[in-house]
């Protein structure tokens, strides 16, 4: 019985020794991800960087959140035109896993310069503006990872090709390779499965060029917008989503997309990176969505030709399947940012 009691006071005094151990190990993660990384005035993690193009420097907006010197996603939102805002759900989930990431506005976006110029709209001229804050928040191969989402996706497609030596890791999000791949599943598979009567009233608008009668969007909302884009109901939207895409830069989005949602017509009508995706070599996960505006099972296709390409299926989700599929979306990410960053190149859900 003596024997016994010693075993189990020394297994007790084990058990709570470990227990502060880990307690301790979790503090001290905590502290290193919230610890300062610049001296003096402390902005919140804001850092503008100078933008200079020809003659003219601007300024673009960035904010970082917490520090992890392995993992450091910089975020590249869609439109567009939006915001970095709809990806402040992000900090329900990132933080508390340890995972830093970088909001962005891009240039004619949110809090960055706005040079109210189409000539600045051009998706070249952005990958070198991605690149200008990669070397400005001095991130590298070892710690970068570039997440775009929508429009975001394309952008960080053809960063990735270009510059893919400077990555740690992708993540395309709802996004396909290809736009007029894009086009032809909104011709044919989004569009006739609309009321015939809506459809016709929708084309009627489009063909006349009436995109700015309140019409088109009252149409648009409840029978397309909360089907394909979000799976909530309009009025119960996410604020910062709703935030996000109010501010839209109408010029930029419709440079670059067009005004109509079922065909393009802007600068991106013709890109297509599909048979480019095999010379991206670092981990990749592809993020679709069963009710999303882009066709998942492309998008499957996307994550196979991708060399070390996983993909993640979001079932109950659509473009915006950050929100109207939270669970998965945020389980997902995280389950590949930190295996891939442990040196897993594929990773299974």
């Amino acid at each position: 019985m003596k024997t016994t009691s010693l075993i189990v006071s020394f297994l007790l005094i084990l058990s709570i020794s470990c227990s502060k151990q880990t307690e301790n190990n979790a503090d001290q993660n905590l502290q290193s991800y919230f610890q300062l990384t610049s001296e003096g005035v402390q902005t919140g993690g804001i850092q503008l960087i100078p933008l200079i193009e020809g003659e003219d420097t601007f300024s673009l907006w960035t904010k970082r959140v917490g520090n992890n010197p392995k993992i450091k996603v910089l975020l590249l939102n869609g439109g567009p035109g939006a915001t970095h805002e709809y990806f402040e759900c992000f900090e329900n989930f990132l933080p508390k896993e340890g995972i830093e990431f970088i909001y962005y506005d891009q240039l004619g976006t949110g809090h960055s310069s706005n040079p109210n110029d189409t000539s600045y709209w051009d998706l070249a001229r952005y990958v070198e503006e991605v690149e200008t804050v990669r070397k400005s928040l001095k991130l590298d191969k070892d710690n970068f990872y570039l997440l775009g989402h929508s429009w975001g996706g394309i952008l960080a497609m053809e960063y990735a090709v270009k510059y893919k030596q400077n990555l740690k890791g992708l993540i395309i999000s709802n996004m396909m390779a290809s736009c007029p791949a894009y086009d032809k599943y909104a011709e044919e598979v989004l569009a006739p499965q609309l009321d015939p009567q809506v459809l016709a009233e929708i084309r009627a608008l489009e063909a006349a060029n009436d995109f700015g009668n309140p019409r088109y969007m009252e149409i648009l909302i409840p029978n397309f917008y909360e089907k394909h884009v979000c799976r909530i109901p309009a009025q119960n939207w996410p604020e910062p989503m709703s935030r996000s895409l109010n501010q839209t830069n109408q010029s930029l989005y419709v440079t670059m997309q067009g005004p109509s949602e079922f065909g393009l017509s802007g600068k991106l009508e013709q890109w297509n990176r599909m048979e480019d995706l095999k010379h991206i070599k670092v981990p990749t996960l592809v993020i679709g969505a069963t009710h999303d505006t882009m066709d998942p099972a492309y998008m499957k296709k996307m994550a196979n030709n991708l060399e070390n390409g996983s993909f993640l299926l979001c079932p109950n989700g659509s473009h915006m399947c950050m929100y109207d599929d939270q669970e998965r979306y945020m389980y997902g990410l995280i389950k590949f940012l930190k295996e891939s960053s442990e040196g897993q190149l594929k990773i299974t859900f």
